[in-house]
């Protein structure tokens, strides 16, 4: 055994994308378990991200982000959800290289809906549309940048996007593999 780990999915996208939900419910049909680097830089903290926001700053909880990131990417075995802005790290994207990694791209509509107005996700304070809008047009190509699979959440089940995941994942094992 040569020691190294690998998580057996990790999971991107913006917020309200799906990431925690889809994510325990992958790791639960694979019979693995679920880990989210929001609740690792939490649980560092002592305290919800909002709080880390306010009283530490944005900087302090991006280089937490990116130290969370990499110890689960070492370590973690099972589904592995990223913060929807660990990938405006190049570490991060750097680190995700060769890994099999899902996005689970969201419509402005849908995303807002999803998160809400009474949001406590401190990127989201104020307009949240027109801040989610801005987050998807700066982020969506660095989740495509390291994404192997993509799969649109909007308007789907939880089921059906998990049903979707599996099914790209499958599609690129079976393109993998000799044609003979």
């Amino acid at each position: 055994m040569s020691g190294v780990v690998h998580p057996a999915l990790v999971v991107v996208g913006a917020p309200g994308a799906g990431k925690t939900t889809v994510g325990t419910l992958l790791a639960d049909r694979w019979d693995v378990a679920f880990r989210d680097t929001d609740r690792d830089v939490e649980g560092q903290f002592g305290k919800p991200i909002s709080d880390i926001f306010v009283d530490d700053g944005e900087a302090a909880f991006r280089a937490a982000e990116a130290a969370a990131v990499v110890a689960a990417l070492t370590s973690h075995q099972g589904v592995l959800a990223l913060g929807g802005g660990a990938v405006l790290d190049p570490s991060t994207r750097a680190a995700l290289a060769g890994r099999r990694v899902a996005f689970l791209d969201v419509g402005l509509a849908e995303a807002s809906s999803r998160v809400g107005l009474g949001v406590t996700r401190p990127l989201l304070l104020g307009n949240v549309r027109s801040q989610l809008k801005a987050l998807l047009d700066a982020r969506r190509p660095l989740y495509r940048e390291v994404a192997t699979v993509t799969v649109l959440t909007d308007r789907r089940a939880v089921e059906d996007v998990a049903d979707a995941v599996e099914a790209e994942l499958a599609a690129l094992t079976s393109d993998a593999a000799p044609h003979g």
